[in-house]
This record gives structure tokens, C-alpha cells and sequence, in this order.
């Protein structure tokens, strides 16, 4: 007999722990998405390291169209007058088949939900109580429907609506204290960077990344902003003082259309109540974006789930937990680095900084084990 699995959020998380599942007949999957429809709309980009491209393979990513994703092959650093200091080189953590790759996240979803769409994904599924029953989970809808499920995976982001319904305790994120501010770079503009890698640019508490997102010479740039949490943001102000001040000819990056928004974390992971309930994605921790690794860890974390459940893991609930705490641990360690170091304004510590990261990115003992243990790390 089949196990039930109702998947909670119709993100990168939930959406390739669904298409995971779909692969095994041992399972039948439903996918629970509180909003009406899924969000399709174009959107910015999204890094993937090879860790979760090998996973994606799986589910036949390798098939898409080749002009709607992008594979840089190293990563520019640059001080606020856009000398460059050093480069990083990406290839080294590729195979044949498994590439650094970026592109929009809305291709991402568009791919991941054409084998779902119809019989799988419903909508308009918001949790409102989470019952026991037996080995097995009632989980009802505010629509008055419920569903009776053996395994319940619980991946509605990082202000997870279901978590808060499940857990007696607060797990609510936090501001990290800064904003994000996103925006896209066409081909037409003029660029002073290389358009066919990514650019990081480091600035006095902020920094800005830059890098294509399909073949069509297309940029997607985020800046991210050492800032207090406010209700009320003039972007235009903000930048002219807090970036255009550093370096005027960053003016041209930011003339297009801007979103913000703030950046909250995830203050602790938290294993389930419930032996077969398991968070996954941003509703199991979102990290600072300073590592580019929100994505992929969605997807790595997907795939040891399915691995776990697929194999009939005993104690699975505390292999997994564990499995996730060390990742979250060491992706997360890694992020505040870079997030502190990236936003030195002391000249002394910058010249010090720029110092060593011209030495450790041609260090390869350094970066196998700063960047491969995460990047290669399925």
C-alpha cells in the first residue's frame, strides 16, 4: 500500500521534495499551497551550486531549454572603486554533468512544476490544525477539508504559517539587519563589469553581486545593505547615500525597477513535535544570503529526506534532523564570515582582507575545504 505525503508550501523545497517523491511508486504525494496559484511571474536569479544540480539531474533538469540558465565560471572581486582584487575560480567544483549554474527562479519553478500541475498541486490550502491520529497526521484546512497522511513535510518558508500551527514554542525569524535590494540589468545597459561571471563588489557595510541569469545576456544584481528595520524605505535616497556616495558610477546599475525587502533569519533549527512531520527549506532555517546557498540547501535537504523516507530510515526524524543541523551549521558559519568581511569600512582591515582573499582563492586546500565541503557536498 502506498504512504500518503502532503507537502506544505509550493517553493524549490516543496516542489522538488514533490517531483522527488513522484519518482518512487511506492508514494503518493499532494501538494498544499495556501495562495491561489503559483507565483510564475519574472523574477531575479538564483545561484545553484554543483551539489544541487547533481540532485536536479535526477528529476531530468539536464533537459531543459540550454538558453534559460547560465554556467559562470569564476567569481570577480572588486573594492568600491571597482579595482578589481582577485578572482575565484568555479570550475574546480564542476564535473561534466554538474555545473555552477545560475537563472531565474521562476524558470526553476516553471520547470519543477510541469509534471505536478495538474494532479498534485491544490490551492488556496492554508493549515489551520495539525492533529495526531494512530502513526498517522490529520492535517485540516481552513476550507473545512482535511487529509489523513503518514508523512507531513512542511516547507511554506521562512515565516511558516504551519510551524506556528504545529509547535508550542516561538519560532518566528529575525531581522539580521539588513535589506535586500534587487533589480535587473539588460543586456542593452551599459556594463563595467565582466557580463559573463559574477561580480561581487565589496563596499563599506554593503556589497553588491552581479552575474547573468540565462544566455540571453541578461543580469541579475542584489545589493545587500547593513540597515535599521524600517516601515518606510525612500530607495532612491538610501543608495544615493549609502552606495552612490562610495562610487557615483554605480548610478547606472540601480536605473531600473528596485525591490526591497528586509532579510530575517532563522534564530534556531527545530526538530518536529511529531516523528513523521519535517521541516524543510526556510521553514527548517533561512541563512543569510551571503553564501548564495538558500536554493541549493532547499534541494539538498529534499533529496536526504527522500532518501531517508524512500529507504524506511528507523529514528528518521533524528538522522534527519542531525544530517540538517551540521549542513545548517556549517553553511550558516561560513555565510556570517563572508557577510562581516564583505562590509569592512576600517582601511587597515580592508587592506588586510583584500590581502588574504587574493591568496586563499588560489589556495586549494583552503577552498576545498571552505567552498567544496559545501558545494560538493551530496
Amino acid at each position: 500500500m502506498k504512504k500518503k505525503i502532503a507537502i506544505i508550501g509550493s517553493g524549490i523545497a516543496g516542489l522538488t521534495s514533490a517531483n522527488l517523491f513522484n519518482t518512487n511508486p511506492l508514494f503518493d504525494v499532494k501538494v498544499y499551497e495556501r495562495e491561489k496559484e503559483l507565483s510564475l511571474e519574472e523574477g531575479y536569479g538564483i545561484q545553484l551550486a554543483p551539489n544541487s544540480i547533481s540532485i536536479l539531474n535526477k528529476i531530468k533538469f539536464s533537459s531543459i531549454e540550454s538558453n534559460i540558465f547560465y554556467n559562470p565560471l569564476k567569481i570577480n572581486f572588486y573594492s568600491n572603486d571597482s579595482t578589481k582584487i582577485c578572482d575565484l575560480d568555479l570550475e574546480r567544483f564542476n564535473t561534466d554533468k554538474h555545473k555552477y549554474t545560475t537563472l531565474k527562479r521562476s524558470s526553476l519553478i516553471e520547470f519543477l512544476k510541469t509534471d505536478l500541475f495538474l494532479n498534485n498541486i491544490k490551492f488556496g490550502k492554508e493549515v489551520k490544525k495539525v492533529t495526531k491520529i494512530n502513526d498517522k497526521l490529520l492535517i485540516n484546512f481552513s476550507d473545512n477539508t482535511n487529509d489523513l497522511v503518514d508523512y507531513l513535510i512542511v516547507s511554506d518558508g521562512v515565516f511558516s504559517n504551519t510551524k506556528s500551527v504545529v509547535e508550542n514554542k516561538n519560532t518566528h525569524p529575525i531581522y539580521n539587519g539588513s535589506i535586500a535590494i534587487r533589480t535587473l540589468i539588460k543586456k542593452t545597459q551599459d556594463f563595467p563589469y565582466e557580463n559573463k561571471n559574477i561580480s561581487l563588489i565589496m563596499l563599506k557595510n554593503a556589497h553588491i553581486v552581479i552575474y547573468p541569469i540565462n544566455k540571453k545576456g541578461e543580469l541579475n544584481l542584489v545589493c545587500i545593505l547593513r540597515k535599521k528595520l524600517s516601515n518606510r524605505i525612500d530607495l532612491n535616497s538610501l543608495i544615493e547615500k549609502e552606495i552612490l556616495s562610495q562610487n557615483k558610477n554605480f548610478k547606472n546599475l540601480f536605473k531600473n525597477s528596485l525591490e526591497s525587502w528586509p532579510i530575517y533569519v532563522t534564530k534556531k533549527p527545530y526538530k518536529s513535535t511529531y516523528e513523521n512531520l519535517f521541516y524543510l527549506g526556510d521553514a527548517f532555517y533561512t541563512f543569510p544570503p551571503t553564501m548564495a546557498q538558500g536554493a541549493s540547501q532547499s534541494i539538498e535537504a529534499a533529496y536526504e529526506l527522500f532518501n531517508l523516507l524512500s529507504k524506511d530510515t528507523k529514528d528518521l526524524q533524528n538522522l534527519y534532523f542531525k544530517k540538517r543541523l551540521e549542513r545548517v551549521r556549517m553553511v550558516n558559519n561560513r555565510s556570517m564570515l563572508n557577510y562581516y568581511s564583505f562590509h569592512l569600512s576600517n582601511p587597515l582591515m580592508i587592506k588586510a582582507r583584500n590581502y588574504f582573499l587574493k591568496k586563499v582563492t588560489k589556495n586549494e586546500k583552503f577552498l576545498n575545504s571552505y567552498l567544496g565541503n559545501i558545494y560538493q557536498g551530496v
